[in-house]
């Protein structure tokens, strides 16, 4: 049997990806359903580049259930959706086409002379066009147009240096407080220790100092140039339930050391900006605890405000599930994936949520590859995976993930007497094509049974990066839908082990809903979705689901009650801009087993 770069598809989608045009009228419905990864509308295939085939097999190890392509970054897409305008002009400078970045990027500065973006692209076209003098006029456009100079700080790098060499630039990174690119972001905090993660303009040492009353913390961190300058300290000996205030001291004078410094800081610094942080309450203790969660953030600029919104809730924990920036590149990472993370990172809003809120993430398709993607299961095939997850790891402050035999983003956390288990859905994934597969492979599943048969908490909360229940995504195997063994086999230990208070989370579809998966076996499972943060492009409500919201970009706010006589968890959707949409309360006692169910 023949196979190409597109592998195997039906008759319907194999027309789409040859290029079959459609009517004038119906492209902006093509392309939105091509950016919603399903090309064929509910034609789904298989599909793969040439290393992802074995043998004789007709199925690829790795691959995805749409077109393998840059589709994603041609100027259509770039027409509808703002986060793919600088990623298509900056993949024509790396593909050493400069001046067709620059025509790009002029075109829409002629219908928007503010946009920085576009100013910024510019900028680092005419830097590798060796027109210096042009390249820093185009980075003060974009500077008066409000972009942060933390971007031009942070790079790329190796595309800027010339233009990072002149007095010019040496000026604007002299300005107050830029030692420190991106962050500081909080992450994998309990209730004695908080981790700071920063990004410098140099590799240099740093001490954070954390300070609550006569209580006084320090913790010494690097940042390394291997490691894109991010480093990470961790604090210890904290009180639990306490709420710090901390300042990250840069000395760019100190070479990087794992050690601390020789003549550490006695006391904070006035001018340095101080931030605040929040253990977690006491591991076991009951409380009222509140995280917010959601998924699929292209960067857009008029929604990064959504940042903002969360922050006034101040949830003691973000999850972000997936489709984090949208990277969709499949190859080794590189300029255009870190490009991607500092446009997100150097959002003023969202380094004022990051700063204060712990964040935990895990990563789906367009962040590990393309849309509905499955990696196979191989630690080290394809070549570019293990280097995907580093550079993951690298952006984000985790709790420490994946096993020591097979490397993933999937990790727990604790807040009182609730256990998070943040699921890796797309590392690990199989051909769903195929009668032998899984979406979280062996290791990660036997964690996962392993620790919610272990969990004395009240509430086990098991987030998914894709969708639970069957409707939610209909004709794609994409979400569990795909994977109904596995998932039956979860579903199951709970209910055989009388495992008690178990909620779902999932993301991926532009929208938040609630969904109730019934069992005749046990007890529903809640599955409450919400995956449309910051961007555009929006997802229909689809039938059976108890409520659906897809009007404006939205997030979902758990809040969980376990020291009243009847714990619960309360399911809320807010809008971006901050009116509550729907509400859904669910009493512990239906999140257990029950004699008559059994």
């Amino acid at each position: 049997m023949a196979r190409s770069w597109i592998g195997e598809c039906s008759a319907a989608l194999l027309a789409a990806v040859v290029g079959c045009a459609a009517p004038a009228d119906d492209r902006a419905t093509e392309l939105a359903a091509r950016e919603a990864g399903n090309p064929g509308g509910e034609n789904f295939g298989e599909f793969g580049p040439p290393d992802a085939y074995e043998g004789d097999s007709p199925h690829p190890f790795y691959g995805s259930e749409n077109e393998w392509s840059r589709r994603m970054f041609d100027e259509r897409s770039a027409d509808l959706y703002y986060k793919r305008r600088g990623q298509r002009q900056l993949l024509e400078i790396l593909d050493g086409n400069p001046a067709r970045a620059i025509e790009l990027a002029d075109a829409r500065l002629t219908n928007d002379p503010a946009d920085a973006e576009s100013h910024f692209i510019r900028a680092v076209a005419l830097t590798r066009l060796d027109q210096i003098a042009e390249a820093e006029a185009a980075m003060q456009a974009a500077l008066d147009a409000g972009m942060p100079v933390g971007r031009f700080l942070a790079g790329p790098r190796d595309l800027l240096a010339p233009l990072a060499a002149t007095a010019t630039f040496a000026l604007h990174a002299a300005s107050p407080n830029n030692e420190i690119v991106h962050g500081p972001m909080l992450g994998a905090v309990t209730d004695t220790t908080a981790g700071v993660w920063v990004r410098t303009a140099e590799a240099t040492g740093f001490e954070v100092v954390a300070t609550a009353g006569a209580e006084r913390h320090t913790a010494t961190g690097a940042t390394t140039a291997d490691r894109d300058y991010t480093g990470t300290a961790t604090l210890t000996g904290l009180s639990p339930g306490r709420t710090y205030s901390y300042q990250v001291l840069v000395d760019a004078d100190t070479p990087p050391a794992s050690q601390p410094q020789s003549k550490p800081r006695s006391e904070p610094q006035s001018q340095v900006p101080t931030y605040t942080l929040r253990t977690s309450p006491p591991a076991g203790a009951s409380g009222t605890f509140t995280i917010a969660f959601g998924g699929c953030a292209g960067y857009t600029p008029a929604n990064e405000r959504m940042w903002d919104t969360i922050a006034a809730h101040s949830p003691q924990a973000l999850l972000l599930l997936g489709d984090n920036v949208y990277v969709d590149l499949p190859e080794q990472p590189g300029p255009f994936h870190d490009y991607t993370y500092y446009q997100r990172q150097s959002r003023p809003e969202f380094r004022r949520l990051v700063s204060a809120t712990p964040v935990y993430a895990v990563w789906d398709d367009h962040d590990a590859a393309v849309d509905d993607i499955w990696l196979g299961p191989y630690v080290d095939r394809p070549a570019w995976k293990q280097p995907m997850i580093e550079h993951f790891q690298r952006n984000w402050n985790n709790p420490a993930s994946g096993s020591a035999s097979h490397p993933g983003v999937w990790f727990r956390f604790s807040l009182g007497d609730v256990d998070f288990f943040l699921l890796d859905g797309r590392t690990y994934r199989t051909n769903p094509f195929v009668e032998e597969r899984t979406m979280l492979g062996p290791a990660q599943k036997a964690w996962l049974l392993d620790g919610l048969g272990a969990s004395e908490a009240t509430f086990k909360v098991i987030a998914s990066n894709v969708a639970w229940t069957d409707g939610a995504k209909p004709g794609s195997r994409d979400t569990w839908s795909g994977f109904p063994e596995e998932r039956e086999e979860i579903f199951r230990f709970v209910e055989e082990n009388d495992v008690t208070g178990v909620v779902l989370l999932s993301s991926d579809r532009h929208r938040s809903e609630a969904w109730a998966i019934e069992r005749e076996s046990g007890y529903a499972f809640h599955d409450l979705l919400s995956g449309q943060l910051t961007n555009i492009h929006t997802h229909p409500v689809e039938p059976g689901a108890l409520f659906s919201y897809n009007l404006k970009d939205s997030f979902g706010l758990l809040t969980f009650e376990t020291v009243v006589e009847e714990p619960r968890v309360t399911y809320q959707i807010y809008s971006i801009d901050d009116e509550l949409i729907e509400t859904l309360v669910i009493p512990h006692s239906e999140l257990a087993v029950t004699k008559e169910s059994v």
